[in-house]
């Protein structure tokens, strides 16, 4: 059984991650966090991961994907699964922060890459590190003109 209390969740106030359970923890199955979106600033340009599924669950807000060539707003509530090898992007739609409970499975560990993420967003690392880690934690970055016009 893995439980993590909110209180005890890492929390990474600059990239608005809150960071629940990896997989080392959960034996290789999943990798979980929750992220808060604000309106106007990308949450993620395309990437795909070639191993992982990347399931998505509105808690709060409205929130903008892309999967394929294909943009689609989810609502409160709304639950959806991105398959491994399927570009996909994501940002706040609207007006009000969007709130997203992630889980991906079959995933590598990925709670240093939010942690880099983190320290790009604090102005300490340079956000090309990024794109070396690609394969580390199969986040691997895409072009999309559909995300481009949106």
């Amino acid at each position: 059984m893995i439980l993590v209390r909110a209180a005890e969740a890492e929390v990474l106030p600059a990239s608005g991650v809150t960071l629940f359970a990896d997989t080392p923890a959960t034996d290789g199955h999943l990798t979980s966090h929750r992220s808060v979106f604000r309106p106007g600033k990308e949450g993620a340009p395309p990437h795909l991961h070639h191993e992982a599924s990347e399931l998505f669950y509105v808690i709060a807000g409205s929130l903008r994907v892309l999967t394929g060539e294909t943009l689609t707003t989810l609502n409160v509530g709304d639950f959806l699964v991105v398959p491994p090898n399927t570009p996909h992007a994501f940002e706040a739609a609207g007006t009000t922060d969007a709130q997203v409970l992630f889980v991906l499975t079959n995933a590598k560990p990925r709670f240093d890459y939010y942690r880099l993420l983190e320290r790009v967003y604090r102005g300490e690392a340079d956000p090309k590190e990024l794109g070396t880690t690609s394969t580390l934690y199969d986040n691997h970055y895409v072009d999309s003109p559909t995300w481009q016009t949106r």
